[in-house]
């Protein structure tokens, strides 16, 4: 099964320390050698993104920042695991190092499993 988790927080909380960021590429270095997560990765701040929304039958193109946003996806994770129970077990992992190494900083993980059609023309490709 393949889960997604998705770290948000809000976007004025700073820059990441260092000892944070260190942390998490040691476990996503074990994590990866152990064939459990498959992908990672930070994102920019959204004043550097884009929204295209779908309202009235009319496409509009948002530029960032999204001011009207409390939280946003400061990075993700994919996880190739045996039930969601492994996936939160990550979860709880990579937040510890946000509790141990970034003390006062508040957010959450949002982790979904990825819907997969087995008999997918594109999966075969």
């Amino acid at each position: 099964m393949r889960f997604m988790t998705m770290v948000k927080s809000s976007e004025n909380s700073g820059p990441p320390p260092q000892a944070l960021m260190e942390a998490i590429a040691k476990l996503g270095e074990e994590n990866a050698k152990a064939g459990v997560m498959t992908e990672m990765g930070g994102l920019f701040p959204s004043v550097a993104g884009a929204r295209v929304r779908l309202a009235g039958g009319k496409l509009t193109v948002i530029d960032g920042p999204f001011v009207e946003t409390k939280e946003v996806v400061g990075g993700y994770a994919v996880f190739e695991v045996k039930s969601k129970k492994e996936a939160i077990e990550q979860t709880l992992r990579f937040m510890e190092l946000h509790k141990e190494h970034w003390p006062g900083w508040e957010g959450e993980t949002e982790i979904r499993q990825i819907f997969e059609r087995p008999d997918s023309d594109l999966e075969r490709k």
